[in-house]
């Protein structure tokens, strides 16, 4: 049970849109009250012994009462349209597996959905004009729809991923990274940090680059005023000249 100094906030109540979200809030949620058994299985309870002790009785008492907090706390964070859908449910188990087959779909949707978002993940490629944090962001969002889903997966495979779709202007670091680094140990938030620094500073070189052609651009400008300047001093010092 929940400590009396720990309160878990409740999840925002479920109105029909969001669910594996709530799903994984809601689950953690049953899980900080100690209830989570009761809802991922219907067994019954064991009957009291004969000549029970009154620990005995109050742990069983105990035990009886979980199932109805769980259906409360399921019950409460669900709106009143949601309500309707569960009401006839027995036990928090039924309850949990109801909403789950309307809103994430039997077993064999599920499975259809991962097959396509693993195809969505193994044809990811970097475009041309994305930055390294836009790149992970796009693997990220398919990374999360399949973990929603209740599949693995680990960092050290995202990690691969982003190395391997990479475009060529990274490919000097990553040899860099290969030759310093044992890349099955590097984090995906170091590896971003790592490729962003050097973005930053290909950025950096090539705004000089453009700042010194802008400059180099503008010399020929300036002698070329300065020589016209001097010719219409000349020309005006020969028109003076002729009027005297």
């Amino acid at each position: 049970m929940a400590s009396a100094s720990f309160s878990p906030a409740a999840p925002p109540v479920f109105t029909g849109e969001g669910f594996h979200i709530w799903l994984v809030k809601m689950r953690t949620y049953i899980q900080a009250f100690n209830l989570w058994e009761v809802v991922n299985s219907d067994a019954e309870l064991a009957p009291l012994r004969a000549n029970p002790t009154v620990a005995q009785m109050r742990q069983h008492t105990d035990e009886r009462t979980k199932k109805h907090k769980a259906m409360s706390c399921i019950q409460n964070c669900v709106s009143d349209v949601i309500f309707t859908r569960i009401m006839t449910c027995e036990t928090p188990k039924q309850a949990w597996d109801k909403l789950k087959e309307e809103f994430q779909g039997t077993e064999r949707t599920r499975q259809q959905q991962l097959l396509n978002l693993r195809r969505d993940f193994e044809n990811l490629k970097m475009k041309e004009e994305e930055t390294v944090k836009q790149h992970s962001d796009r693997i990220m969002a398919v990374v999360n729809s399949i973990r929603l889903l209740g599949e693995q997966f680990d960092e050290v495979r995202i990690v691969e991923k982003v190395l391997s779709t990479l475009l060529e202007r990274y490919k000097a670091k990553i040899s860099s990274l290969e030759d310093s680094r044992d890349l099955t140990r590097v984090s995906l938030t170091e590896l971003i940090n790592t490729l962003y620094a050097q973005e930053q500073r290909r950025a950096s070189r090539i705004e000089e680059h453009q700042e010194g052609a802008f400059q180099a651009r503008s010399k020929p400008s300036s002698s070329n005023a300065a020589y016209k300047g001097k010719k219409n001093w000349r020309d005006k010092s020969k028109a003076d000249a002729s009027k005297k």
